[in-house]
């Protein structure tokens, strides 16, 4: 039987890490990077939000675009490791926040998303299936606005990052927007550079339906 991979120890291939919630990205991304940023409205009202988020932080939108998630792994738990304090309303100190609380799981048995876990993606492109092993390198919790980002580790066809944030905004309606910045990850890769960017929009305009209403996690 062969072993499961693991993903733990290794670095992010790229250094600027967060980049992808840069304002500014599409007219300064990181040196040699590609800049790429999508919206969609996808609904309105405070439960079309909540469905949506929920849907999102249980890797609903890799699902639902044709992408297998697999090797979900947690983060190794460090004894400098340090997440802050739990407040009560009153903003009291209750407790230590636990630095590496269980996982929640959705329906289908799948961890949901929270930052530091690692997960390879295993996507179909011109004929053949690629692994894209990501670590969640930031999760958004909000009460108008929910997502996270993931960036690349060794043996992703690219480098760089890529976040998936859903919004409600002031005048009630729900949008889900994409930002990415990546370039190859290998000279090959970089050589076929105009075929990865192919595939990057076409898996940009997936991740755009699938949080459309009627599509499940």
């Amino acid at each position: 039987m062969p072993q499961r991979s693991t993903h733990t120890g290794q670095s992010l291939t790229y250094a600027a890490v967060g980049a992808s919630q840069a304002a500014d990205l599409m007219f300064y991304p990181p040196k040699g990077y590609r800049p790429a940023e999508d919206s969609i409205r996808i609904g309105s009202g405070r439960d079309r939000f909540d469905a949506a988020a929920a849907t999102l932080l249980a890797w609903g939108v890799q699902k639902n675009s044709g992408i297998v998630v697999s090797n979900i792994e947690l983060p190794t738990p460090s004894d400098t490791d340090y997440a802050g304090l739990v407040y009560d309303a009153d903003g009291t100190p209750l407790a230590a926040r636990d630095v590496n609380p269980e996982l929640t799981y959705s329906e289908d048995g799948t961890p949901q998303i929270s930052a530091g876990v690692t997960a390879d993606l295993r996507i179909r492109a011109y004929g053949r299936q690629v692994t894209a092993p990501v670590r969640v390198v930031l999760v958004i919790d909000e009460p108008n606005e929910a997502g996270f980002a993931y960036g690349t580790l060794p043996g992703h066809p690219e480098e760089g990052e890529e976040s998936f944030v859903v919004t409600h905004e002031p005048d009630d309606s729900v949008w889900f927007t994409v930002r990415a910045f990546s370039r190859g990850s290998t000279l090959f890769y970089r050589a076929v550079s105009p075929l990865l960017r192919r595939q990057q929009r076409l898996m940009t305009k997936r991740y755009l339906r699938a949080l459309l209403p009627g599509r499940a996690a």
